[in-house]
């Protein structure tokens, strides 16, 4: 395995991380301020789209595309490191159109969308101009089970009828939010429970779809938005299906092995940022007589932090290679790993920083515990720690027990 940077992967960090320099860190501010000033904690705030038009003019924009003509052409470890860079705050990835759940979505309409499918929706999510909904997770039962979800996609005539709720929905009510992807049941008495589900691209402004609210995130209202949506009779037409009938929890895996490898790049760089944060707070603040970090304890949560960082970025970088050389099936275990993992490092390492930084932490003028709430979030987004775990356990007894 050979994860050293090529040369275009050190052009492109240089860049990515150049512009996060000159244009991500001293806007942070100004973004909180223009959300507020809109009254809307959902709005799109106009420092996105100047500096969304600078990220696409250098070229640093659908960098998340692996392999495709319609991207950068990167693989997956080529993307690692920028993931990684654009990560260390939270809003950043949209600048540069990689930010989810657009990329997932963009992936699977990419991959299974008609060409008239692809023209309506595609096109406009590649060029930044529409945000898009991935509609999956239902309250009323496990959603961690997808062949459980409830929802109905019923066949009528030359139309798809639609009944079920939804919750989760990311970036459903964010202004620009145009189609959700929607999956369901097709054929619920079909024996094979993984051919049951299919998905259809069904329009915001759909007669029957109804964003009944926002839910909240530990108390923080995310910007990205995350709803209970219901569908009452939505009907939408048959040249809206994704793929074939009974193909939705195909799609779904196909959709959710990048999603998830994408989250975990992002963790590691917000880790790298809480981890730089503490280094810096310390170095400042004095207590009993000389400054935090030259206390024995602070020293071990730094060095903790650092090892644990490493280790969750080498996974990642192997994970992605893996998918790269071997595919995504080959590369099952290695991505449930490091769904465990990096999630869990960013909220140890952000819990240390928001310790280290004594109230501040807790309070929202620092970013350490909107942090903490995306690595709790992610211990159960594309799936809870446990499923995971279940999976590379089946996979180890498979190899060892006999």
């Amino acid at each position: 395995m050979d994860f050293a940077y090529t040369a275009r992967m050190q052009e492109l960090r240089q860049q990515v991380g150049g512009f996060m320099d000159a244009h991500i860190f001293p806007n942070e501010q100004r973004y909180h301020e223009q959300i507020a000033a809109a009254g809307n904690p959902f709005a799109h705030p106009a420092i996105v789209d100047e500096l969304a038009a600078q990220a696409r003019t250098l070229g640093l924009w659908n960098l998340f595309l692996p392999e495709s003509p319609l991207g950068a052409g990167l693989s997956n470890l080529e993307y690692a490191p920028l993931a990684e860079l654009m990560g260390r705050v939270v809003w950043a990835s949209e600048v540069f159109n990689c930010n989810a759940p657009d990329t997932g979505n963009m992936e699977i309409l990419a991959q299974f969308g008609t060409p008239e499918q692809q023209a309506r929706w595609l096109q406009p999510l590649l060029a930044g101009e529409m945000r898009s909904a991935f509609c999956m997770t239902e309250p009323d039962v496990a959603s961690s089970d997808a062949t459980r979800i409830q929802l109905t996609i019923q066949r009528e005539g030359d139309d798809y009828v639609l009944n079920g709720r939804k919750w989760w929905a990311s970036g459903a009510l964010r202004p620009r939010c145009a189609i959700f992807i929607v999956m369901g049941k097709t054929a619920p008495d079909s024996p094979d429970a993984h051919r049951q589900q299919s998905m259809v691209l069904v329009p915001r402004d759909t007669p029957g779809v109804t964003v009944v609210r926002n839910l909240t995130v530990m108390g923080y209202e995310d910007p990205e938005s995350h709803c209970e949506v219901t569908f009452e009779n939505v009907r939408v037409p048959i040249s809206h299906l994704l793929g074939g009938e009974g193909d939705g929890f195909a799609i779904a895996q196909a959709r959710l092995g990048p999603g998830r490898i994408h989250h975990c790049m992002r963790c590691t760089g917000a880790a790298q940022r809480c981890l730089e944060l503490m280094c810096q707070r310390v170095t400042s603040r004095i207590a009993f007589g000389r400054p935090l970090a030259e206390q024995g304890v602070i020293r071990e949560w730094i060095a903790e932090s650092e090892i644990e960082i490493a280790q969750a970025r080498l996974l990642t970088l192997q994970a992605a290679w893996t998918i790269d050389q071997q595919g995504k099936k080959a590369a099952q275990d290695m991505i449930a790993m490091i769904k465990v993992v990096a999630p869990n490092v960013l909220q140890r390492v952000a819990d240390r920083a928001m310790q280290a930084f004594g109230g501040g932490g807790m309070s929202s003028d620092f970013p350490l515990a909107f942090l903490w709430t995306q690595g709790r979030t992610l211990r159960l987004a594309d799936g809870p720690d446990e499923v995971h775990k279940r999976s590379i356990a089946k996979s180890a007894l498979r190899r060892y027990a006999k």
